[in-house]
């Protein structure tokens, strides 16, 4: 008899066909629209479950006796409760690698387009304001040979590094658990303290992971050590930024703008000030949402759950 797997996100055609070949699947294309109830009878005889965002928890675990595995679509994996799934001997997977260069592409045209404000020019041309003169009221900053501090400096934070030292000349600060000498030789990065890195930098791009210790790592504090004339650039997790603090800054021009394609609650709730401030560039959390790095992710994900329910140690095994 087939072991059988849970899809609760919609995946491409083939990646369903090679699940199909090797389990029985029940399939969701989004759970938000179909019965969750249906969904949790259906985990009560699963032995892998693939998707992303759902909340991996005890309650719902208690719900999969027979787990054997999660595979999530996504480099994050903070929806999962790993005590749980760990004391349960439940395998959990993610998808790194695959949407480094795509994120970073995402966030390098977040901070362009927050710098030269073109979401706000470009609104400007298309309610019919422009007259032909260039007024110094619409002037943005440059980019190249500014200053760029990277807060994580992981692989995405890499080959953001790697964009903005190649194509930009821009000078390189980064502040990580533990150096990086690949970094500080091939794009001449200088590893700094936190408050060094605020203090210097012209643009400030957050991209850690969310943890205990990364939550709300950027404040009220940290904010008033930024230049006024910075910019800052969050492509991580929502949670590690005081949305109250930023928003304060933003509207007392503590700092000079932002780029955001991450919240503190998601979807951004419509009454959030940031919605309203023409200092800030908003994105829909779509930082790798390219159609090749997307199906790329499911067929990594799919790959990772098969190989964990043949008996095999998965290529992206979270630890």
């Amino acid at each position: 008899m087939k072991q059988k797997v849970i899809v609760y996100r919609k995946v491409p055609k083939d990646v369903l066909t090679l699940l199909n070949e090797k389990f029985e699947v029940k399939y969701y294309k989004n759970l938000e629209t179909e019965s969750y109830s249906d969904f949790l009878q259906e985990l009560h005889t699963a032995h892998g479950l693939l998707g992303s965002s759902l909340k991996i928890s005890k309650e719902l675990l208690d719900h999969a006796p027979n787990l054997k595995i999660v595979s999530n679509i996504s480099v994050g994996y903070d929806n999962f409760d790993l005590e749980q799934l760990n004391s349960r001997g439940i395998l959990a997977t993610n998808t790194p690698g695959v949407l480094v260069d795509t994120t970073a592409d995402t966030i390098f045209g977040l901070l362009l387009a927050t710098a030269r404000r073109m979401p706000e020019l470009d609104l400007y041309v298309k309610s019919g304001k422009w007259n032909g003169t260039k007024d110094e009221d619409l002037f943005g900053v440059d980019v190249h040979h500014k200053v760029l501090g990277i807060i994580g400096m992981g692989s995405i934070g890499k080959a953001i590094a790697k964009r903005a030292h190649f194509g930009f000349d821009m000078q390189i600060l980064y502040h990580n658990r533990s150096q990086n000498n690949q970094v500080e030789n091939e794009y001449n990065a200088e590893y700094c303290e936190l408050d060094e890195l605020l203090k210097r930098s012209d643009y400030v791009c957050l991209m850690t992971p969310h943890t205990p210790e990364t939550d709300k790592l950027i404040g009220e504090r940290e904010f008033r050590l930024m230049k006024d004339s910075s910019i800052f650039i969050n492509g991580s997790r929502g949670k590690n930024v005081d949305e109250e603090a930023l928003i304060k800054a933003l509207q007392n021009q503590r700092i000079l703008a932002a780029g955001l394609d991450v919240y503190e609650t998601e979807p951004i709730n419509k009454d959030n000030p940031l919605l309203k401030l023409p200092n800030v560039v908003t994105l829909p959390h779509i930082g790798s949402a390219t159609k090749e790095t997307r199906d790329k992710m499911a067929r990594l994900a799919a790959e990772n759950l098969a190989a964990g329910l043949e008996g095999k140690v998965p290529l992206n095994l979270i630890k």
